[in-house]
């Protein structure tokens, strides 16, 4: 199988390692908006460097991986499946809804794939959740507690290209709220602060927000998530029913301490970052793409998915902008009017 990945970035670099050891990936090809950074990566990995995308796209490829800049997400997509070629993507697909309908469009009209990278699908903590809520082991689930911390803020440079906290970060755990409990979140009440690093205020965004969804049955979930977390790289899921209570992510590198007597201390190695938290699940979901794309095997997260999520997200940034509860119409997005009886 011949790959071509767009990207090399912090997170284009580690998909590239990946497939240049996956044993059904004979060849990749990589190409970067920064050439050079290209040719490093290809030469440490023994892969092919093209010189730009167009150049990429005429490599005979089975596949194409996008790890580039967001706002290149949308065309690439388009692209790389009006090529005739499935494509996995970083999420996300686009900043807005349009550029993701733009974008799922272009992948129908070519029948092409579209796998999005929400990884936390694949870790497996996650898929032990899932599976106990719907086994029935927690019985009716009330209550989920989700919490995404980084460790430090991104560059100051990636706050005005980034969408914004709930879109670029906490978009995770909306994703990850659906495919743990199937249920679609009706309604948002979110806020946020800008009391940290004087960047966010500059970029209009915020390093700390927190938000309530309701679930269509009835759940309650909390949602919160800082880019101020200096204890260390902190995400974790907690899901509470009538018969039983479970947490994802607690573990010995937690970046938790107890303050009662007998009480776990602070862990000696926490969790640093993403890539070192999640790296079996980031391998786990391009090895599920070069099988989807090999054997056609179904796809674990497509576009729609993304944008479900997305469209979360977005109510999150507009209640959090506007004080009021945000109401979803599962059926397309927010609905139309501000406050708790808007209707589409």
């Amino acid at each position: 199988m011949r790959i071509g990945l767009i990207g090399t970035g912090r997170i284009g670099s580690f998909h590239a390692g990946v497939l240049a050891r996956h044993p059904e990936v004979a060849s990749l090809v990589v190409a970067d908006a920064d050439a050079a950074r290209a040719a490093g990566v290809a030469g440490a990995l023994g892969a092919e460097a093209a010189p730009d995308v167009a150049a990429l796209l005429d490599h005979a490829l089975d596949a194409v991986v996008i790890a580039s800049a967001t706002a290149a997400h949308a065309e690439l997509i388009a692209r790389s499946a009006r090529a005739g070629l499935p494509v996995f993507c970083e999420k996300p697909i686009a900043l807005d809804v349009p550029g993701t309908l733009a974008a799922l469009d272009a992948v129908a009209e070519a029948g092409t794939e579209l796998q999005l990278g929400f990884m936390r699908r694949f870790d497996a903590g996650y898929a032990a959740a899932r599976e106990a809520v719907r086994s029935g082991r927690l019985g009716r689930l009330h209550t989920v507690r989700a919490a995404t911390s980084d460790p430090e803020p991104p560059p100051a440079a990636y706050l005005p290209l980034s969408g914004g906290l709930f879109r670029d970060c906490l978009v995770h755990d909306f994703d990850i709220v659906r495919w743990v409990t199937g249920r679609e979140v009706v309604e948002v009440y979110a806020t946020g602060s800008d009391a940290g690093p004087a960047m966010f205020r500059a970029a209009g965004d915020v390093d700390t927000a927190a938000a309530l969804l309701t679930l269509d049955d009835g759940t309650l979930v909390t949602v919160t998530g800082t880019r101020c977390n200096g204890a260390g790289y902190d995400v974790r899921m907690e899901l509470a029913g009538e018969l039983d209570q479970i947490a994802v992510g607690l573990d010995d590198r937690t970046p938790l301490a107890s303050v009662e007597p007998m009480g776990p201390p602070a862990p000696g190695k926490p969790w640093a970052g993403f890539l070192e938290r999640f790296a079996p699940a980031y391998e786990a979901e391009l090895d599920a793409f070069v099988r989807l794309v090999r054997d056609g095997a179904p796809n674990p997260c497509d576009g729609r998915e993304a944008l479900a999520a997305l469209r979360v997200a977005e109510a999150c940034e507009r209640s959090r902008r506007e004080r009021v509860p945000v109401r979803l119409d599962i059926t397309g997005g927010p609905a139309g009017g501000a406050g708790t009886g808007s209707a589409g």
